[in-house]
């Protein structure tokens, strides 16, 4: 067996082989993924949005980032350094030569190959003659002559170079290592150890230990655990939290305090400035002893965060704490709700404490749209638009017009509009309309059923709700000057109940609100239904509309068991007057009606089966997808005048009892909603049968004024008695019989038997 020997790169011109692949591993993945190429499109970008949002504080530093901003130009710069080194290891590895060939005895006598045996000798001679040591010749090249003619002419030679490539048999197998010699030279044998124990022993431990230390202190939001603990704490200490104590709740999180967050800055001349805004502010708290609202930090925070609401002006130095404060503020908010919803769940699962009101994870809400528009509560959603001041209000609430909300002023027609607002000149007040038209405005459709249940109408006691809710999302420039009818905002629940319960066909609504006429053509046409099934006995599963929104009942298990009733009876009836017909008709053709009644019957089964499976399959089909798809949460930018980062539309969908003030579903955050999103929204069913009323509620976290409601009519029936015994583990009564006749048998036989014996 061959030998085998190791060997070092003398030379070094292996180890550029691997360092050009090495280079060329770490260049091109780079490249594409690093290169700036979304420059330009970011330019094009804002330049499509200048018209809109040209104002917001967001699209100004946005813009001025891009501008001033040379970290494309660096990225640029390293990558092309990155190929030029590339490229030149390239060429040097081409230009390397070829330290191994194949061994060809031909080519060392200068001869063809297949040159005949005569040849071979004539040309060795020449060779012989002309590099022979004694005539002065070289040494090395006559014994490669030599041997190359002993692999032409000698028969073992021949077969050894035939099979193993070298006239002198098989050789030991070298491999060769890609690295310099003396990287292994003793003399270099310190500085290489030294290399190995910085890397390996230093560097390494430290940036795998600060990455592990870092993802321990903040949760998967990328929020510190000592926030979350907090928000936890003050939650379940003050479950009912009114505005002015959540600010304080919020701004007190350790996202703020320099000792946590090294972006978070303390500064000297804080002392000065920040009392001198207490002052303007007014009444904040100052005073307030508990811990941690008294410390500087949550102090500064609180004013920064107060300031931006009411809109003030700060100092420069300040300005910047303030974009910091304010930015963080929504994903602070959002962890507060998830905090909420946690409490929510453990108080129903567990029981023994307070679970947060609903009117503090709405408060929560409310807070983040606040924030990003820089709106006090108490302000007139109107001041999201640009150029409306707090003295241009009185000519949007006179008497004539009566603008009190967006929705009021979509619904003026243009040439009122243009006279309420003429105060902004024809510049401004196509920019209004311009940002007006870009407000969402968002339909909302429901369907209620029970998934994975024979009657997915039946709604029975404990059994799990499953509430289908369609988002649809368009302009307000669709809208100008459309009116049909609404779906009631938050502003006018009361209202909105009272309709609900009361005939809403006479009161003429606005377009935003969006309430279908859906309602009543589907209690329209069950009623025909049943009014032409009346004849078949069979019983017809009545199916909610995909149409179903707010203002309409929710009559699912309502209008399922009243379909029962008259089925039944008509049924009844039916079969009375079949039988006094079937009296006076011959046997025959009591036979053909039966047949075709039973015919019927199975059609209808068959066909309710269908639909049934179809729409499972639907369903199923629906819930892999939604599974399988990663959809960007890249919506629509937020137009928000006093935010600093650019924000996405996005919303909160949850049901909730409003009169016990308590959450019936969670909080869905809608993420992904461009132009259509469906939503279920899962919840038990009451232990107690009876009727409840519910609230679907969808809310803005960015806008004020365009949250919406939706009653929701609950009816709980009672749950199907469950069987003692399951029927395929009984043992028939046919068995036992048998087995029982079985033994009487054979006793009767044994008898027979000893009467013979006898």
């Amino acid at each position: 067996m061959a030998g085998q020997q190791f060997q070092y790169d003398d030379s070094g011109n292996t180890f550029f082989y691997f360092l050009t692949s090495f280079v060329g591993l770490i260049v091109i993945p780079a490249t594409y993924y690093l290169w700036p190429r979304d420059q330009n499109a970011e330019q094009i970008r804002l330049k499509s949005l200048r018209r809109v949002h040209g104002r917001c504080l967001w699209y100004r530093l946005r813009l001025m980032k891009s501008q001033q901003s040379i970290v494309p130009t660096l990225k640029k710069a390293a990558l092309l350094f990155g190929w030029a080194v590339f490229l030149l290891l390239a060429y040097k590895v081409s230009k390397l030569e070829r330290e191994y060939q194949e061994y060809n005895p031909y080519e060392v006598l200068n001869l063809d190959p297949g040159a005949s045996l005569s040849e071979i000798k004539k040309q060795y001679r020449i060779l012989s003659l002309k590099f022979h040591p004694d005539k002065g010749g070289d040494e090395a090249t006559f014994m490669r002559i030599a041997k190359a003619y002993a692999a032409l002419t000698n028969e073992q030679s021949r077969q050894n170079w035939l099979i193993h490539g070298n006239p002198d048999g098989p050789g030991a197998t070298s491999f060769g290592i890609a690295l310099p010699a003396w990287i292994v030279d003793q003399k270099n044998s310190m500085l290489v150890l030294l290399v190995y124990g910085l890397a390996f022993m230093v560097i390494l431990p430290v940036v795998v230990g600060t990455w592990w230390y870092r993802s321990i202190r903040y949760s998967g939001d990328q929020i510190l655990i000592n926030t979350t603990q907090l928000f936890m704490h003050f939650m379940y200490k003050t479950p009912n939290m009114n505005m002015k104590r959540l600010a304080m709740v919020l701004t007190a999180a350790f996202e703020f305090d320099p000792r946590s967050n090294k972006e978070a800055t303390i500064r000297p001349t804080d002392n000065i400035e920040v009392p001198q805004l207490i002052r303007e502010l007014g009444n904040i708290n100052v005073k307030k002893k508990e811990p941690p609202f008294c410390y500087p930090y949550s102090l500064k925070a609180r004013v920064l965060v107060l300031a931006h609401l009411a809109r003030m002006d700060v100092s420069e130095e300040l300005e910047e704490d303030q974009r910091f404060v304010v930015r963080k503020s929504p994903a602070l908010l959002q962890e507060m709700i998830n905090v909420g919803c946690q409490l929510t769940m453990m108080a129903n699962s567990r029981g023994g404490f307070h679970a947060p009101r609903l009117v503090t994870i709405e408060n929560c809400m409310k807070l983040t749209q606040m924030i990003v528009q820089g709106l006090q509560e108490s302000k007139s959603p109107l001041l999201q638009l640009p150029h409306f001041e707090e003295e241009h209000l009185r000519y949007c609430i006179s008497k004539k017009y009566k603008v009190r909300t967006l929705q009021d002023l979509v619904s003026l027609k243009d040439s009122d509009r243009r006279s309420m607002l003429r105060f902004l000149g024809e510049e401004k007040y196509d920019e209004v309309m311009a940002v007006l038209g870009s407000f969402p405005h968002i339909t909302m459709d429901t369907k209620l059923q029970v998934l994975d249940d024979e009657d997915s109408n039946n709604i029975t006691a404990g059994s799990i709700v499953t509430v289908t809710v369609t988002l649809t999302r368009k302009r307000m420039a669709d809208m100008f000057e459309k009116e049909q009818e609404s779906t009631p905002c938050l502003g006018e629940e009361a209202a909105a109940t009272e309709d609900a319960q009361g005939d809403t066909s006479k009161t003429k609504t606005k377009v935003w609100q969006n309430k279908s006429k859906g309602a009543k053509k589907t209690a329209k046409s069950k009623k025909k239904k049943l009014t032409k099934k009346k004849a078949t006995p069979a019983p017809a599963k009545t199916k909610q509309a995909n149409g179903n929104v707010a203002g309409n009942e929710v009559v699912a298990a309502t209008s399922t068991a009243a379909a029962k009733e008259e089925e039944d009876e008509a049924s009844d009836k039916g079969s009375e007057s079949d039988e006094g017909e079937a009296n006076k008709d011959s046997p025959s053709e009591r036979d053909e009606d039966s047949d075709k009644q039973s015919d019927t019957e199975v059609d209808e089964m068959a066909g309710d089966d269908e639909e049934e499976w179809e729409a499972l399959q639907q369903s199923i089909q629906r819930r892999e997808r939604a599974l399988l798809e990663t959809k960007s949460k890249v919506t629509h930018p937020v137009y928000s005048l006093y935010f600093p980062e650019e924000k996405q539309e996005w919303w909160w969908l949850y049901i909730a009892d409003r009169r016990d003030q308590t959450l019936v579903s969670m909080p869905y955050h809608v993420c992904t909603l461009k132009d259509t999103e469906e939503v279920e929204l899962k919840f038990p069913a009451p232990s107690k049968t009876g009727n409840y009323q519910y609230s679907v509620i969808l809310r803005s976290d960015s806008y004020l004024g365009l949250d919406q409601i939706k009653p929701l009519k609950l009816e709980v029936h009672e749950a199907k008695a469950m069987l003692d015994n399951h029927p395929q583990w009984d043992i028939p009564d046919t068995e036992e019989e048998d087995e029982e006749q079985e033994d009487s048998d054979g006793i009767e036989e044994s008898e027979d038997d000893d009467e013979d014996n006898d």
